[in-house]
């Protein structure tokens, strides 16, 4: 009688702990998911701020059209794209367009100052430090993702449940470049 219930135990505790981890993975799962609609949003933001700033920069500098239209075709992809990875690539894109757009500004002094312009590029500085900030928390839920599922006992699981691994954002190559100051 006394072995039938150690037995009873031991496997009500072996099924609690699988249950346990395949609840953890599952959580950590859903976080990543999560933090990836936080990028999403902000991403939408961005992309609904940029035809605004597009039309402001277009009264100023209408010669410029290579800036212009590299920021709409940056644009237009970001927002064809459809899965995690091909957002990401997108989004690099974008970000070098706008940095060549904002370059072209500093040229124009007027548009500097210009108010529409102002408030179009302070609100789109918020929605970058949110994306950043985004980014971060989504490779933050990615690391512990990944890690739960390649350490023991998890990994035994993982395979199981047929867990895959993820991967978070990585910096362009450009950002890696230590910028040259000339004066």
């Amino acid at each position: 009688m006394i072995p039938t219930i150690i037995g009873i135990v031991v496997v009500i505790a072996i099924i609690c702990a699988i249950a346990g981890i395949y609840n953890n993975m599952v959580t950590l799962r859903n976080r990543i998911d999560n933090a990836w609609q936080n990028i999403d949003t902000q991403l939408q933001r961005r992309n609904d701020l940029i035809p605004n700033l597009v039309e402001t920069v277009k009264g100023y500098a209408a010669h410029e059209k290579e800036a212009l239209a590299a920021v709409t075709n940056a644009r237009n992809n970001a927002v064809a794209a459809t899965t995690p990875e091909d957002k990401m690539a997108a989004d690099g894109m974008l970000t070098g367009a706008l940095r060549q757009l904002f370059a072209v500004a500093e040229a124009y002094p007027d548009l500097k100052a210009n108010t529409n312009f102002i408030q179009l590029q302070t609100s789109l500085e918020d929605t970058e430090n949110k994306v950043s900030y985004a980014r971060q928390s989504y490779n933050d839920c990615v690391l512990n993702y990944n890690n739960a599922i390649q350490t023991f006992p998890g990994v035994i699981f993982a395979g199981i449940f047929q867990f895959k691994e993820r991967s978070g954002f990585e910096a362009e190559e450009a950002a890696r470049a230590v910028p040259e100051v000339k004066f």
